[in-house]
């Protein structure tokens, strides 16, 4: 009797090898999946990485501030402008467009990104960006596998930290146009750390739950994956700048 168990836990198949079990097959499935969803978010950051040095070293960056008054321009508000629309675009249509659409757009928003943040070489020194950048590495993979392991259900903290987020960028505008408090910008970019940590965990807890209900189904894979991917990296990268506020050493 155990013998005819175990043959039918572990059956053969025609070369000998074992069938995995269903759940090996699932968490396989999913190991695969979110490492496809954290390769695409690191190349994003890498090639937001590699334009904004260049527009940097190109000078390009200088065009982006009034040289008489050290003011934004129409260039630096456009730049700041076009990954804002490109990115609503992509998060409410990313389902009804192509996959190569939404790889595409995907990839021109990791570079307009780059563009925008250029100015961050010519305000902090390289070695402080550095160790922010690296700093923030170490914080989102804690952040991330807490997300990914906990069982504790983050759905809850969504609504709350989405509508944070809208509120804090809301705030930080009127800083800038009206207001113009140092001591307000920086309690800001403290509340944009601990939003946006949290917002890395709940977004890994979603992405992960969201695997269940595509697999098998290799467009919505594909398309899940750079929504998964798109909002990790909007995730690292506001971590980021906030950080940069706390840790940057000005040039």
């Amino acid at each position: 009797m155990a013998e005819w168990n175990d043959t039918q836990q572990r059956q053969s198949n025609f070369t000998g090898a074992s069938v995995p079990k269903t759940g090996e097959v699932f968490d396989e499935g999913l190991r695969k999946y979110m490492l496809g969803v954290y390769n695409y978010m690191a190349s994003a950051i890498l090639l937001t990485g590699i334009v904004s040095m260049l527009t940097a070293q190109s000078g390009l960056v200088f065009a982006m501030f009034d040289p008489a008054t050290g003011g934004p321009t129409l260039f630096y508000w456009a730049m700041v402008a076009a990954p804002f629309i490109l990115v609503m675009w992509l998060q409410f249509r990313i389902f009804k467009m192509s996959v190569t659409t939404a790889k595409v757009a995907y990839w021109v928003y990791a570079t307009l990104v780059g563009v925008s943040i250029a100015s961050i070489f010519i305000v902090y020194t390289p070695v402080s960006i550095a160790q922010t950048f690296f700093a923030t590495a170490a914080a989102f993979a804690g952040l991330s596998l807490f997300g990914y392991t906990t069982k504790k259900d983050l759905s809850g903290f969504g609504t709350f930290l989405i509508m944070g987020i809208w509120g804090l960028f809301a705030a930080m505008l009127l800083n800038v146009f009206i207001f113009q408090s140092p001591l307000a910008d920086m309690i800001m970019s403290g509340i944009g750390v601990l939003l946006f940590a949290g917002f890395t965990a709940y977004k890994t807890q979603e992405v992960k739950n969201i695997y269940s209900q595509v697999r098998g189904n290799t467009e919505m894979m594909a398309k899940t994956t750079i929504y998964g991917a798109l909002h990790l990296y909007m995730a690292f990268i506001n971590m980021f700048l906030f950080l940069l506020r706390f840790m940057g050493n000005r040039e």
